[in-house]
């Protein structure tokens, strides 16, 4: 059995008072960050899913790495949109931080892939990353695999968002069945809840660990949903479990801000 702390779009910056859209990111990452440990599940790994920081300086993931190492666990990051890839190559080379890794653990493979486009919100997954994927499966003993991304490969059912998400969603599910070995899919990206089977694959978005998008709307729009994460466990022959935890303790506020 392997347990996942899944955490998503913290948006930190340089400075720790730093706001999107009304919340203090850091402070808000803190909360998350408490939560987790004031409670009595506790993860073998933890995954992050991109859009560590928001204003492309590297002291913002220097606060990233201060923050997770209290966690005490492995921690595997994969770009954002919102990245600069160098500066988060650099600040997390080494454990326990992994950059766009992968790891096995009681017959799963937890593979991270960038499906980022450098300059645009939207992303796409190159064909690069596509054969390093399927070489990663192809390699694995792993009977059962977990992709992470940041882009949803899916549609949101909101006009807007839509329209920043994986521009190849139907490739990358028909490359992920492909193997037969994919059972789950986890993004970020959406700043909202979302899980549904398609073609035998979970795909599950966690929201942000800071504001969340409102669901379904035509144009940019956040919510008073508070800040979350999700707990994750993946069973040894191949079920698994998940949790969405909303820290309710973190203060809501309300702000407005464009979708970039």
């Amino acid at each position: 059995m392997l347990r996942v702390l899944h955490l998503t779009d913290p948006h930190l910056f340089a400075d720790p008072r730093g706001a999107l859209r009304g919340a203090v990111t850091y402070a808000s990452l803190q909360a998350v960050l408490q939560h987790y440990q004031d409670g009595d599940w506790r993860a073998d790994i933890a995954v992050v899913t991109g859009d560590l920081i928001q204003d492309d300086s590297a002291q913002a993931y220097v606060h990233f790495r201060k923050l997770l190492e209290t966690l005490q666990l492995p921690v595997y990051c994969l770009p954002g949109n919102h990245d600069v890839r160098a500066l988060m190559r650099d600040a997390l080379a080494e454990p326990p931080f992994f950059y766009c890794a992968s790891t096995e653990y009681a017959g799963w493979l937890i593979a991270c892939i960038d499906s980022c486009v450098t300059g645009v919100a939207g992303g796409e997954i190159s064909p690069a990353e596509y054969e390093r994927l399927e070489q990663l499966i192809a390699a694995s003993n792993a009977e059962h695999v977990m992709v992470c991304l940041h882009h949803p490969p899916v549609a949101m059912n909101s006009k807007w968002l839509d329209t920043v998400g994986l521009a190849d969603g139907d490739e990358f599910l028909q490359r992920t069945r492909a193997p037969g070995k994919v059972r789950l899919a986890i993004f970020g990206h959406v700043h909202q809840e979302y899980e549904a089977d398609h073609g035998g694959i979970r795909i599950i978005a966690t929201p942000s660990t800071c504001r969340q998008f409102a669901r379904g709307s035509e144009e940019f729009a956040v919510d008073d949903n508070p800040p979350a994460y999700r707990r994750i466990t993946l069973m040894d022959g191949g079920d698994f479990d998940t949790e969405l935890v909303w820290v309710d303790a973190a203060r809501r506020m309300k702000g407005s801000g464009d979708p970039s």
